[in-house]
């Protein structure tokens, strides 16, 4: 459902409510209204520039563009096999403030809006006072014309594996937080669009691995192709998904009698994500001129 049929449900839905309950649904309306505005731009931003270049860099050639990791973990790792250093969140925004930048746009690489997104947004709000002005993009999964690019994004990118006796199963994450509703979400448009042998799983939620293991054993497959639905191939991909031990995905789809192959490829890698990216950045930019 997009913002803006939602937008039209709780208005009429407010008709037959009591009167204490509209303010309630006249502040939920307003918020969707923000959401809606900014699926707009983020559309708009696509058909603008639906080639941009995937350097940020040179996707934003008036900006000076920075980069900060929120895992403490990956930015040791980095330091300790590279020799480089990478700023965490909060060393970026202290440096932004240091070097007097006024205008702020971060662009987060997160797949939905859980709980890592709203721990960024939180500790950006701790900058207000910080910057004149600051916009913060949506995750990669906001609208419905998302799901759809990334749907088409991914599909293409395996097409080569959907040869009608192979399924395509796709590992995310999966998080507490209600956003997880987007893995079902993806799984829904996968199949609207006719792709009948792809499917989505979670690590920690649902759907879980019993899940895609069902749906892969009515297909009819016999092989099976296992790709992370993240934006990084990393430890879960390298482990959860593609590892030897027992519990991984892996070795559960070869106990249960299939041929396996992992691709070790992120979200990240593929050019219509980064576009997407960037497309969400221009987005979050633009409201700074409204």
């Amino acid at each position: 459902m997009t913002a803006q049929s939602a937008i039209h449900e709780l208005k009429q839905v407010r008709q037959y409510c009591s009167a204490r309950a509209i303010p309630a649904i006249d502040y939920a309306i307003q918020v969707l209204q923000g959401l809606a505005e900014r699926e707009k731009r983020v559309e708009e931003a696509k058909q603008a520039n639906p080639q941009s270049p995937q350097d940020p860099a040179e996707a934003f050639p008036d900006w000076s563009v920075r980069r900060a990791f929120t895992s403490q973990i990956i930015i040791d790792r980095v330091r300790e096999r590279d020799g480089v250093e990478i700023d965490n969140v909060k060393a970026a925004l202290d440096r932004a403030v240091d070097n007097g930048v006024k205008t702020l746009v971060v662009q987060p690489t997160h797949l939905m809006d859980g709980l890592e997104y709203t721990d960024l947004v939180d500790e950006l709000a701790q900058y207000t006072d910080a910057f004149e002005h600051i916009a913060v993009g949506a995750p990669l999964l906001t609208s419905d014309g998302d799901f759809q690019a990334v749907a088409d994004a991914i599909t293409q990118a395996t097409a080569q594996y959907d040869d009608g006796d192979t399924a395509i199963c796709f590992m995310g994450h999966g998080t507490e937080a209600e956003s997880n509703r987007i893995y079902g979400e993806m799984q829904q448009v996968l199949e609207a669009a006719g792709h009948d042998r792809y499917y989505v799983g979670t690590v920690e939620a649902e759907p879980t691995l019993e899940d895609v293991l069902a749906g892969v054993k009515d297909s009819g497959a016999h092989r099976v192709v296992l790709q992370p639905l993240m934006i990084v191939a990393g430890d879960h991909a390298n482990n959860d998904m593609a590892g030897d031990e027992e519990g991984s995905w892996k070795r559960a789809f070869q106990d249960a009698g299939y041929e396996v192959e992992c691709v070790l490829k992120g979200l990240g890698e593929l050019e219509a994500i980064q576009q997407l990216f960037a497309a969400h950045a221009q987005a979050a930019m633009d409201t700074l001129e409204s």
